[in-house]
């Protein structure tokens, strides 16, 4: 396959990834953000969100004062935001035309539907008055394209791609779901002794990345802090989980492997075994902050070396 019709395919869903990670960090922060707290508590889980992404710098630079509305229109509608949703279903609508004629029919049409679709959506007035359910529909049309993609297509070198991408990214905001959301339970979430509390912040976490049904099958008690870490970083049956995510990406990378990735496939498997192995004791206890600063640093380095090895090689940052 063409490095550049690789590349295409592989931002293609990741794009689409991304959009619906951002809606499921900004949904748990309205939900969040609607539980009795300060003004200063509230503005701390808006800021977090930015952190999680890193576009603080450029929230400021472009909106004088932080709110609720200010965030949610930088993180929905911005078009010079490339990490907000419409920036990313864009980017998805665009990758996907330029390999029409790699996809399927019902892949191009999900695709461009769910561009058209946003448009009409981001006129309207729901953003403001019901973000949840927008959020709610940036999932599912994530969930549709992931769906006709695997229900139409050939398993051949274009899904490798696109799920390569996919995971990703998954694995990346997974991991800076979970390091921004454990800094906030100390810095603005739940107190000692706030049982009531401490429930709904970490139930509101875990419905993030469609975990909470999954947690009460798993442990079957309290939701503790220990037990989300551990559920979304080394469970493999847990979908959005850390481990799942380097499972499929080394499976992956065996699929299209070639002359020049061994060194990748290496990387990819060294952080697969630290998951795979790994215990949550021991990852508490080095400190879960500096684990997952390293993960990211890693997951960047792996998403390089894919470029270099597969696509067209990114630009240095």
């Amino acid at each position: 396959m063409l490095s550049r019709t690789a590349d295409h395919l592989f931002w293609m869903a990741r794009y689409t990834e991304r959009a619906e990670n951002t809606a499921r960090m900004l949904d748990v922060t309205v939900q969040t953000s609607l539980l009795p707290q300060s003004p200063t508590a509230a503005e701390q889980g808006w800021r977090a969100m930015l952190g999680i992404s890193e576009l603080q710098p450029a929230f400021d630079d472009k909106y004088p004062h932080l709110s609720a509305a200010a965030v949610l229109d930088f993180m929905v509608r911005d078009p010079d935001n490339p990490s907000s949703i419409a920036s990313c279903l864009t980017g998805a609508r665009e990758n996907a035309r330029a390999v029409r004629g790699t996809l399927t029919t019902e892949v191009w049409e999900t695709q461009n539907l769910t561009w058209l679709d946003m448009q009409k959506r981001l006129d309207s007035d729901l953003l403001e008055r019901d973000p949840s359910h927008f959020f709610e529909w940036v999932k599912y049309r994530s969930h549709l394209s992931r769906g006709v993609t695997l229900g139409t297509m050939l398993r051949d070198e274009a899904v490798y791609f696109m799920r390569l991408g996919t995971f990703l990214e998954r694995a990346d905001n997974t991991a800076r779901i979970l390091d921004v959301k454990f800094h906030g339970a100390h810095a603005s979430g739940p107190q000692e002794g706030d049982a009531q509390r401490d429930f709904y912040y970490w139930a509101a976490i875990l419905r993030s990345v469609s975990a909470f049904e999954i947690y009460r099958k798993v442990y079957r008690d309290v939701i503790t802090p220990q037990r989300v870490a551990e559920l979304l970083i080394l469970r493999a049956d847990m979908p959005r989980s850390l481990l799942a995510c380097m499972d499929e990406v080394v499976a992956t990378l065996k699929e299209v492997s070639n002359q020049e990735s061994s060194d990748t496939e290496r990387l990819a498997g060294k952080l697969h075994a630290q998951l795979k192995f790994g215990r949550i004791e021991e990852i508490l206890h080095d400190g879960l902050h500096d684990y997952l600063t390293q993960f990211f640093h890693h997951i960047d380095e792996l998403g390089q070396r894919v470029s270099r090895n597969f696509l067209v090689p990114l630009a240095p940052s």
